[in-house]
């Protein structure tokens, strides 16, 4: 993980890491990311992910599972 200790939207140097379930939301669909480690600014409240965060985010969307399928079956119409 990325060391970050000034919160770049408030420069407060409290910003930490926290490690918690995640709840994100696409097209009315909750989905779940358990133990999405990232940072927070308990000041204003600004969340920063790494790239391995993103990676996390992405795998449990439903976003990304609809364009996985659709590169499924593209590459199987074109093969």
């Amino acid at each position: 993980m990325i060391q970050i200790t000034i919160c770049p939207s408030c420069a407060s140097n409290r910003i930490k890491t926290v490690r918690q379930d995640w709840t994100g939301k696409f097209q009315g669909q909750s989905y779940t990311v358990p133990s999405l480690e990232f940072y927070e600014c308990p000041d204003c409240g600004e969340r920063i992910y790494d790239r391995e965060a993103m990676r996390r985010i992405e795998a449990h969307s439903p976003a990304f599972a609809m364009r996985h399928v659709e590169t499924k079956a593209h590459v199987k119409a074109h093969a």
